[in-house]
């Protein structure tokens, strides 16, 4: 199954890639790999939420924008390597923007992994880290980045 009968069977489309926010591209191509810049949670030109997860947005919420941050990564990684169906993801970056007291960033980054496994299969398997801060730009509650391999 290609990638884009995956992303038809789960009911998305690759959006466009948004376009930066400051100095900075949304995704380099180096080699064989891709790195994104920090891809916050837009949908049609807006932030599905803001604010700080565990006090403004829900983790249900914040899981939703994880899933909307990695759709837009993979389609910064698909804008530089012609495509998705030749990458394999190595590595996924979450930066989640913390209440006080608020330990549950991988659960909330795993709307991100998850995404990108059901998008990509064996190829979606990746290392990760999820890290709590106090704010993202934009007043996001989410930002992912991800580096990919084209194969």
């Amino acid at each position: 199954m290609t990638v884009a009968q995956r992303l038809a069977d789960l009911g998305l489309t690759l959006p466009e890639v948004p376009a930066p926010v400051a100095a900075y591209v949304p995704a380099v191509r180096s080699g064989a790999h891709v790195y994104t810049s920090g891809q916050l949670p837009f949908a049609q030109g807006e932030l599905l939420h803001t604010g700080l997860v565990g006090s403004e947005v829900s983790v249900v919420d914040a899981v939703a924008c994880a899933r909307q941050c990695a759709l837009n990564a993979l389609a910064a990684v698909a804008s530089e390597a012609g495509g998705l169906d030749n990458v394999r993801i190595v590595k996924v970056v979450g930066f989640v923007a913390s209440a006080d007291g608020f330990t549950a960033q991988p659960q909330v980054v795993n709307g991100a992994s998850e995404l990108i496994g059901d998008v990509l299969g064996d190829l979606g398997v990746h290392a990760r880290s999820a890290v709590g801060v106090a704010a993202l730009p934009l007043n996001a509650p989410v930002e992912v980045e991800v580096i990919a391999e084209v194969l």
